[in-house]
């Protein structure tokens, strides 16, 4: 059954460009359609006119009858002092307006009134708000918020107080809980952690409705969506597949319209050079050949049916890199932080060395931002110190892009923060899709996504050696993410950065560092081993409960003094390097064997047990290097 039918939409918001031209396409029932298309394609235009906020100009929207529908782009305008939790109540509205007429008619028949239509009445408002779920509004709403992260505290909240992100969650939650059969969903993983966006993705897996989702997030489009529609010059191109079957899709067609245009050029230009061959020949005096020739340029002109097929440009520009010498980039030690009474984390200890890819994870609100603005020196730690290597330049990327002058132009702006000549400055916003008379825009007049462009465009042309994000793929559609990516790939110094894009994490991660419950856990390894041991450890048994510790026993002295100890305590340090070959021979071997899952397994078990050995013999080695320390200051 067709649940969406989109006909012939157009859509010009100024004379003469139309952003939707002709758009078709439907949806059917229970399919799960990702709308894709970069910033201003009409992407967000298209959900206001399937919910009628918008008209179309020309053309037509139907909706199958009686479906409900939910657009989560808008956050509703509430009285003064609605609280959060009234929002969410807002959901249940229904089931109350049942409820309350399901109470008046218990009085009435309380009363004594027995007219047999009052009974069926009952019996089938009873029915509806049992199957509405009406009995499980609470446990429904609990789950719901433990899901999306809205906790108690901000539930008993006034809305109107809420960030942005944390509004587009309630609204998120309400929407859910309303339980419409079409949910139209845009960016809805924005504003989520690692945690909620997750729990989104099994919420969509379990819907029984229908979902239309614009998001620029690719594993959550693997993960959802079944069939791609993409808006292209206002026009619909349909991939029936997910995203990561459109990307490879999109290049396949793209190459076939690439090959086409160039074999049917590669005849245009034949058929021209004989076409004037034979002008040439009529210039003579041979009438003919004139006439000949004229049939022939016609033909070609029928030939010209096929366009040069169009692709983003890429970045044409590469981060200045400063060479960096020695192993330390920075050691943390002690840090501890805490705002208003609330512990962000205590007691962290990290040390990062040359040529490392660290992802920063966890839930939204565990202070990931402020521990990366203390390593920045924009703000101090309540206890602990950072030191950093002598030759460490540092580059940074926040998640909220301001700039000083925003009402400068962007070629101003170019000349001012980077000393260079006007034609500098515009080769260089070239490079960054930046054109035309956009150059001249004040700063002010820039998108969220384009202001991160922007500052990206300036940092890139410092020479750093430690390049520090903060969500830097927020915001940003598809081929701006691309960019940054493929800057990013070519960059050889070292980076942190903190991300909700698990593409971007795969893609770059190569430690995790997660920050949860005031602490940072170290994990060494790529983001789909550090997942894989996260699960190993979710369905791992419950450690026993751990036996009280012994008496600490005198330690007997050893035998032949240090000499026995210096002995040991090489043989400890050779065994901890054969150890560290066999886990560099695992990674490779793991590599060589990613697409084959049964060894790949076998592999990892193997693995983590060389973990646990590794990490008894490093146990071992420190403990023979104290004793050997111990006695050397004995004698």
């Amino acid at each position: 059954m067709i649940e969406i039918a989109v006909n012939g939409l157009t859509k010009e918001f100024e004379v003469g460009k139309k952003i939707l031209d002709g758009l078709t396409f439907q949806v059917d029932t229970g399919e799960r359609i990702g709308l894709l298309g970069p910033n201003g394609a009409g992407k967000t235009t298209v959900l206001k006119i399937l919910t009628g906020q918008l008209s179309p100009d020309e053309g037509e929207v139907v909706i199958a009858p009686d479906r409900r529908m939910g657009l989560i782009s808008q956050i509703p305008v509430y009285p003064a002092g609605t609280t959060v939790e009234d929002v969410l109540d807002a959901a249940f509205a229904p089931l109350k307006a049942m409820e309350e007429e399901m109470a008046a008619l218990e009085r009435r028949m309380g009363a004594g009134e027995d007219d047999p239509a009052l009974l069926r009445r009952y019996d089938k408002l009873s029915a509806a708000f049992q199957s509405g779920g009406g009995y499980d509004r609470e446990t429904n709403k609990n789950k719901v918020c433990a899901g999306l992260s809205v906790p108690a505290a901000m539930r008993a909240q006034p809305f109107d107080s809420l960030s942005g992100g944390e509004k587009t969650r309630v609204n998120l939650a309400r929407l859910i809980l309303e339980d419409t059969d079409i949910l139209l969903l845009d960016e809805p993983t924005n504003h989520l952690d690692l945690h909620a966006t997750e729990w989104l993705e099994g919420y969509l897996e379990k819907f029984r409705g229908t979902v239309l989702t614009v998001s620029h997030d690719r594993y959550f489009l693997d993960q959802v969506v079944d069939r791609i529609v993409e808006i292209v010059d206002g026009r619909a191109e349909l991939y029936q597949g997910n995203y990561s079957f459109y990307a490879v899709e999109k290049e396949r067609r793209y190459q076939e319209k690439l090959r086409q245009y160039e074999k049917e050029q590669a005849k245009i230009q034949q058929l021209e050079k004989a076409a004037a061959q034979l002008r040439v020949w009529a210039y003579s005096g041979n009438d003919k050949t004139f006439k000949r020739a004229q049939s022939m340029e016609k033909r070609i002109e029928k030939m010209r049916v096929t366009d040069r097929p169009r692709k983003a440009r890429k970045l044409d520009v590469r981060f200045g890199e400063r060479e960096f010498r020695g192993d330390e980039v920075f050691t943390a030690k002690g840090l501890a932080k805490s705002f208003g009474g609330r512990t962000l984390f205590s007691g962290v200890d990290l040390e990062v060395r040359g040529g490392e890819r660290i992802a920063l994870i966890g839930d939204n609100g565990t202070g990931k931002t402020t521990l990366l603005r203390i390593l920045l020196g924009e703000e101090q730690p309540d206890a602990g110190k950072i030191r950093f290597g002598p030759t460490v330049k540092v580059g940074y990327l926040p998640q909220l892009v301001r700039f000083e002058h925003p009402e400068r132009s962007l070629v101003d702006t170019l000349i001012w923060e980077l000393d260079c000549t006007p034609q500098a400055a515009r080769d260089r916003l070239a490079a960054f899709h930046f054109r035309g008379e956009d150059v001249f825009k004040p700063v002010s007049a820039l998108s969220g996504g384009e202001q991160s462009r922007l500052r990206l465009c300036i940092l890139m042309a410092s020479r750093i050696n430690l390049l520090i994000l903060d969500e830097p793929t927020n915001h940003l559609d598809l081929d701006s993410r691309e960019w940054i990516e493929s800057a990013v790939e070519e960059y050889e110094g070292d980076l942190l950065f903190v991300s909700h894009d698990r593409y971007f994490i795969d893609r770059f991660a190569q430690r995790v560092w997660t920050l949860e419950g005031g602490a940072v856990r170290d994990f060494r390894g790529t983001f789909q081993e550090y997942l894989a041991a996260r699960d190993r450890a979710k369905a791992a048994p419950a450690p026993a409960k751990a036996a009280p510790p012994e008496p600490k026993k005198e330690k007997p002295r050893r035998p032949g003094g240090t000499k026995e100890l210096e002995k040991q305590v090489k043989a400890a340090e050779r065994e901890v390097a054969r150890a560290e070959e066999r886990m560099f021979e695992l990674t490779e071997q793991m590599k060589e064997y990613e697409t084959d899952y049964l060894k790949l397994q076998e592999l990892y078990e193997q693995k983590d047990a060389l973990e646990t050995e590794i990490y008894k013999l490093y146990a071992q080695w420190e403990r023979l290097e104290a004793e050997l320390e111990e006695a050397r200051g004995e004698g």
